[in-house]
């Protein structure tokens, strides 16, 4: 089965079997099928619509008889509460279309957005075709926005250009027949030249958004990396690249924008011309006696207002190009990840993890495990087999790259094997449901090379290993992670607020919360992934010190380099190139 997802993965991923773009249709189908509550509010709108049409036609209508009331001996109470009900009613009709379309706009915007954060939580971290943190940043927040004059303008003013002209069409027909044929003819002017125009737009649009994803990219690695870029005098360098990658967004800004003015006064020429093929025979024949002053007036009024919609469409679809590049993006990205491998399998068909004893009474056994990664001409892993015992500790050595840290992202199931299988106490990992993952990994302790904390207090980033623990044993953790002193001596103690990635405090103290984490855990499998690279001897001393506590009669697989944490292990394996030899473990 794991082989089946990662050929079907590789597949898609390779240039051969890359999806087609989505087209507008298939965009706008898929956007209106996001939220429950989009066919009721389509009704809605569609209501609202149609009243907005029979005020518009209304208005005319009494506005008119008003009007020619006024010049054949005054106007009457009961006409004017008819003009003034006309508007009324207009109005209520564009509220109720404006709040309608902004609340289903926000319910599709909350699901995409929260599929994107799913799909960034299941994607693989090893992919090197994985976008930038900047860039999906982009897309969530800024990008997602763009959304609203899609859903919010474009798409109510779609069915307003297609039910209002029709209607007014018929009732100038019926008033004027001439007046209603001159109408009909170059009503389709408006949208032809608006095609043509947006054509340019939708080109534009797209290199716009690029240009914005590439700025946002650039500029979120190198606030992230200012101090390496500092320290090494490049700060200047990296400031005229964002620099240079924002004029090009500036310019790109500019097009689509002159695109858009041009495209509004070839929409208002074009209008202004059609009106005025209507008025200039409606004068003449009123002056000739053939037409009276109340049908005049009535073709007068309800000419622009046949326009207005497709002109209003026109302008409204410049601004919504932006969110219909977005929206694409958005659900390229969710298709890639729905057919990527994932951290748990995307079928929810498969087994929970079975009950029974613990994974520290159950074996550990790789039987062929052979793992592919996009970008490497090599497998990283190629055949491994071996078995971890119940409460053995198993040390992983080997240079960089050779795919240590990648066995332990295996029994995460942040990536799944191509070929071969792991088996805990005889059930297959990879016939997990999502449920089954879960329950999984609440049986391991994780402590990665360069543990990420959150934008948090102290006590909430070690509480991510049991949310449910109480301050005491949060405290508890952190003694035993030789955490508790460095913690008290903060501002806050263990409600200090820490900035994202740990902003505040060194590798050493970022470590030992991690180990916290592990320790409040209180998992039968640990999984330490060098804890110690990268520290100064005082810091590695306690974190040595505080692992040991922490695999102490557990389960261990130890990516490891320092003797302190080989001579503890009880077996020994070389990783070089993806293959495992095992070695005599030093004492």
């Amino acid at each position: 089965m794991g082989r089946v997802r990662a050929e079907a993965s590789r597949r898609a991923q390779s240039p051969a079997a890359s999806p087609r773009p989505l087209t507008d249709r298939e965009v706008r189908a898929r956007l209106l099928g996001a939220a429950e509550s989009t066919r009721s509010a389509g009704l809605l709108v569609l209501t609202a619509v149609v009243l907005g049409a029979t005020g518009v036609i209304g208005q005319a209508l009494a506005l008119a008889v008003l009007l020619g009331e006024a010049f054949s001996g005054g106007p009457t109470l009961t006409t004017a509460l008819w003009v003034a009900a006309a508007v009324a009613l207009r109005g209520t009709a564009g509220w109720l279309q404006a709040t309608t379309a902004q609340r289903a706009a926000a319910e599709i915007k909350l699901r995409l957005r929260t599929g994107l954060l799913a799909a960034a939580a299941r994607r693989v971290s090893y992919e090197a075709r994985d976008r930038r943190t900047g860039e999906s940043s982009t897309l969530v927040t800024r990008g997602l926005d763009a959304l609203d004059p899609y859903l919010v303008g474009y798409l109510p003013q779609m069915l307003a250009a297609a039910l209002v002209p029709t209607a007014i069409v018929v009732t100038m027909a019926l008033h004027d027949p001439l007046s209603g044929v001159i109408l009909l003819v170059t009503l389709p002017l408006i949208p032809v030249f608006g095609a043509l125009v947006g054509l340019h737009t939708r080109d534009a649009t797209e290199r716009q958004w690029a240009a914005l994803a590439r700025l946002g990219g650039h500029f979120l690695d190198a606030l992230r990396g200012l101090t390496t870029l500092r320290t090494f005098g490049r700060a200047e360098a990296q400031e005229a690249i964002v620099g240079e990658v924002a004029e090009q967004h500036r310019k790109a800004t500019m097009g689509t924008l002159r695109i858009a003015f041009l495209s509004t006064l070839v929409l208002d020429t074009v209008a202004t011309l059609s009106v005025a093929l209507i008025a200039v025979p409606v004068g003449l024949r009123l002056l000739g006696g053939s037409l009276d002053l109340t049908t005049a007036l009535t073709v007068l009024l309800l000419a622009p207002e046949a326009y207005l919609p497709l002109r209003s469409l026109g302008n409204r679809f410049h601004a919504a190009t932006e969110g219909m590049t977005v929206a694409r993006e958005a659900l390229a990205e969710l298709d890639a990840a729905a057919s990527a491998p994932a951290s748990a399998p995307a079928s929810t068909a498969g087994r929970t993890a079975s009950g029974g004893a613990a994974p520290a009474a159950r074996p550990i056994r790789f039987e062929g495990v052979t793992l592919h990664l996009p970008g490497r001409p090599r497998p990283v892993l190629s055949d491994v087999s071996f078995v971890i015992a119940p409460g053995e500790q198993v040390a992983l050595t080997g240079p960089s790259g050779a795919g240590k840290s990648t066995l332990l992202a295996l029994l995460l199931g942040l990536v799944q094997p191509d070929g071969g299988r792991i088996l805990v106490g005889g059930q297959d990992l990879a016939e997990l449901d999502q449920d089954g993952w879960d329950d999984w990994r609440r049986t391991i302790g994780w402590v990665p090379q360069r543990p990420y904390l959150f934008d948090r207090t102290v006590a909430d980033n070690i509480r991510l290993g049991d949310p449910g623990a109480t301050d005491e044993e949060v405290e508890r953790a952190a003694l035993a992670a030789a955490a508790d002193g460095f913690i008290r001596a903060l501002p806050d103690g263990y409600a200090t607020r820490l900035g994202a990635r740990g902003t505040g405090l060194s590798a050493g103290q970022r470590q030992r919360v991690a180990l916290a984490r592990a320790f409040l855990r209180d998992a039968p499998l640990v999984l330490l992934d060098e804890p110690t690279a990268g520290l100064d001897k005082e810091s590695e001393e306690a974190v040595l010190a505080a692992s040991e506590r922490l695999i102490a009669g557990r389960t261990v697989l130890v990516v490891a380099h320092r003797p302190r944490l080989l001579h503890g292990a009880d077996r020994r394996f070389h990783v070089t190139e993806g293959t495992f030899r095992e070695r005599e473990v030093p004492r």
